[in-house]
This record gives C-alpha cells, structure tokens and sequence, in this order.
C-alpha cells in the first residue's frame, strides 16, 4: 500500500475547487462544507474554451479536485 502525502489544499464538497487549509468559505460557490479525502487535480483557465471544464461543470476559473471521496 503507497503513503499518500499530504496535500497543501482542501476541496470544496459542493464544487470541487481546492483552496488553501486556512479558506472558511468557497469563493467559488460559497459553501463552507470542505474536506481533505479528494483525488485528482485539473487547473482550468478558460472556462469558455475548455472542454475539460464543460464535462466537469466547471463555470469559474481555478483549481479542482476531479474526485471527491
């Protein structure tokens, strides 16, 4: 079994967008609901011309978690 390091972000259980440990407050939907037990990364930049973004239902720009546990 591997060691899982851990992660300098938290994951909004709502949107799946990572902020950092000290956030109280999704500033992407805000919701105050996070944890720690996520997988996967994707940083979006153009929500309007990315593809990756349409199938996740990502509408800001940011960083996500692609699963949430």
């Amino acid at each position: 079994m591997s060691k899982r390091l851990k992660s300098p972000y938290k994951a909004c259980i709502k949107c799946k967008a990572l902020v950092e440990p000290n956030v109280e407050v999704c500033p992407v939907c805000g919701s105050k609901e996070f944890t720690n037990d996520w997988e996967g990364l994707v940083i979006v930049l153009d929500v309007n011309n990315s593809k990756i973004a349409q199938i996740l239902g990502i509408t800001k720009p940011g960083k996500y978690a692609i699963k949430i546990r």
